[in-house]
């Protein structure tokens, strides 16, 4: 048995081994409904119709529907609500968001030359906070059987001792760092003293009845910036195109905390472990997005649209701590504390996420309303980690195919108009990522609002609502156990659009 140690290593680790999972692929692969509060009050049914800033992410044609130049920004307050249920035990957590959603501008152009076809061109510049990452879960309860102590066993056994006990955590890999963790904290301990040994047994008492808590905060945002360009054939044909330049930075830390009332079974009994860590993840991105929308009647509009995959370069950077408390049979409690003091920078790694083609109608009644109809498929199996050649993106590639989804997404936009105010209503329904529904749930979402027109100016506000059931593991190896989640996201809008 190893002595007591306390370690202290200050300074930063450049690596080259990845720890990615497929958590943090759909993170980047996802968006949130947001936008300008005419679009969210419609739930986003906008690419047959065109004519708002923010339909130009669905179908890039929709720029050539405006009629006057026009620039708009969008503030908006997210409220977001998690219940968790662990084993039976209830606990929920909250978060509040207030930002800049959305800023743009389109400017029409028209074509001088009246016998033309060819009627205008309109360019177009657009921000959205494609996702908010704000979001803070806690879960608590008495896990019956699994500990944590399995996420270690799960890196160290193989793990010869003698390497472990002769290496410096900075140089390791994601996965040996995790024994190593595990091993320095007396979570888990070598079978044998011979340094061949790879076997390890755990200093965890059985017999579960083990609690447990798991916070999770996250703050962050996933930006897209779009420079649109569309023109107007016969004021009946809508052509348009998106370069986007995608940004992301986010933050995530966890705390892990499991302790134990069972009896002393060995001079280094595990009472309880406390085991944090701190993800931040930034960088860049490109897509690009064409579409087209008919007037196939003075009533009838059709669009159709599609949405490259984004082709991100990403950045991590990771780091980790872990307590113990060991109890011995003389009833002496001892604390380990392992911090490395180190921070993971690992090497720049590229994420190629799932395209998206969306079909759309919508009828018009006149100056009086009109109902709107999206539909947009999207294959998240399609999800890739590059180099594609890596034998670790290799394995993780070919699990997102194994366990990701073709999905579908419904949204259903009216609104009805007297004088100058407008009415607002949109529903939406959007299909796991997961064949394993249990894993994450389809999303269900309402939305409303209202509208003022003021003539140069407008004024629009929206309320939406979502909800989406999900379970996943607290971690994504070993120790797979989590607490079934129902969130719940509330969003109000306000948008003012200036025509010049």
């Amino acid at each position: 048995m190893k002595k007591y140690i306390f370690i202290l290593i200050t300074g930063l680790s450049f690596c080259t081994a990845q720890s990615q999972e497929i958590r943090d692929a759909l993170r980047y692969s996802q968006d949130n409904l947001n936008g300008t509060a005419r679009y969210r009050a419609m739930s986003g049914a906008f690419g047959a119709l065109g004519g708002d800033l923010s339909s130009l992410n669905v179908n890039p044609a929709g720029s050539a529907v405006f009629v006057n130049n026009q620039v708009g920004v969008t503030l908006s307050s997210m409220n977001t609500k998690n219940d968790s249920d662990y084993f039976g035990t209830r606990s929920n957590d909250k978060d509040n968001t207030f930002d800049i959603n959305q800023a743009g501008g389109v400017f029409v152009f028209n074509n001088q030359r009246t016998k033309s076809n060819w009627k205008k061109f309109t360019v177009g510049v657009n921000f959205e906070n494609t996702n908010n990452f704000n979001n803070s879960v806690f879960s608590e309860g008495t896990n019956p059987v699994n500990s944590v102590d399995n996420y270690f066993l799960y890196y160290a056994n193989g793990t010869e001792l003698g390497f472990l006990e002769n290496s410096n955590y900075r140089n390791l890999n994601n996965g040996d760092q995790q024994a190593f963790l595990g091993y320095n904290a007396f979570v888990i301990n070598p079978n044998t003293t011979n340094a061949n040994n790879v076997i390890y047994n755990s200093n965890v008492p059985g017999g579960g009845n083990y609690y447990q808590q798991n916070a999770v905060t996250a703050e962050g945002y996933n930006g897209k910036l779009s420079f649109n360009a569309a023109t107007s054939y016969k004021d009946k044909l809508y052509i348009g195109i998106n370069l986007n330049s995608h940004f992301t930075d986010y933050r995530k830390s966890t705390a892990f905390y499991e302790s134990n009332t069972a009896p002393l079974t060995t001079d280094y009994t595990i009472s309880n472990v406390r085991f944090d860590n701190e993800l931040y993840t930034y960088g860049s991105g490109f897509s690009f997005q064409v579409g087209a929308i008919a007037k196939v009647t003075n009533e009838l509009r059709a669009g159709l649209a599609y949405e490259s995959s984004t082709w991100y370069r990403l950045n991590d950077e990771f780091s980790q701590k872990i307590a113990s408390t060991t109890s011995s049979s003389g009833g002496v409690d001892k604390d380990n504390y392992f911090n490395p003091q180190v921070t993971n920078f690992y090497e720049a790694y590229k994420l190629q996420t799932p395209s998206k083609v969306t079909g759309s109608l919508a009828y018009i009644f006149g100056k009086t309303g009109l109902i709107s109809i999206d539909y947009a498929i999207k294959d998240y199996s399609n999800t890739k980690f590059k180099p594609e050649n890596d034998a670790y993106y290799t394995r993780i590639n070919n699990a997102m195919n194994d366990v990701l989804d073709n999905t579908g997404e419904l949204r259903i936009g009216a609104e009805y108009k007297i004088k100058q105010l407008s009415l607002r209503a949109g529903y939406r329904y959007e299909q796991s990522p997961y064949k394993n529904k249990t894993t994450i749930g389809d999303l269900t979402g309402y939305s409303g609002g209202l509208g003022y027109n003021f003539g140069a100016t407008k004024v629009d506000l929206s309320y939406a609502y979502a909800k989406r059931d999900s379970q996943q593991g607290f971690f994504a190896q070993g120790f797979t156990d989590g607490a079934k989640i129902n969130s719940i996201n509330n969003n109000v809008s306000l948008s003012v659009l200036f025509e010049l």
